[in-house]
């Protein structure tokens, strides 16, 4: 039987899903609100690559709550919700690196540095997405968890 998955490790999964939530928010709200904060670029060409970027932004960030939802009730699918997370931002993270890359973006002031720091944490929290749900695959399809 699989060992139950402790408050302790639920507590780390909803405080790391709720980071990833609250940057995918903070960073949409900025880029719409308050652009030149986060922008690394005005180019037509960086704001057509960006402007790709929403849908499949709002597909990682439903994988996320429907990770920590599904974990948190004990079912079954919260290993499928982490691991489409997981691989959801770690696709995100190949392609926006990619092209940061080719563009030099994270030389280019300000902006090039938050890009960078939104692709290290991309990068750190889809890895530990796969790496706590695959270490715990077992207990996540029995719906084991000790305590709420």
């Amino acid at each position: 039987m699989a060992a139950p998955i402790t408050p302790r490790e639920l507590r780390r999964l909803t405080v790391a899903g709720v980071v990833a939530l609250v940057a995918l928010l903070a960073y949409w709200t900025l880029w719409y609100t308050a652009r030149d904060v986060v922008a690394s670029d005005t180019s037509t060409a960086y704001e057509q690559f960006e402007g790709a970027f929403p849908l499949a932004d709002a597909w990682l960030g439903l994988t996320v709550l429907l990770a920590l939802v599904t974990v948190r009730r004990r079912q079954p699918s919260g290993l499928l919700w982490l691991l489409c997370a997981g691989g959801a931002g770690v696709y995100l993270f190949c392609m926006d690196v990619l092209y940061d890359l080719q563009h030099d973006v994270w030389t280019s002031g300000a902006g090039g540095a938050i890009e960078l720091v939104i692709n290290l944490l991309t990068l750190g929290l889809s890895v530990w997405f796969l790496r706590w749900a695959w270490r715990r695959r077992d207990a996540l399809l029995a719906g084991a968890t000790s305590g709420s």
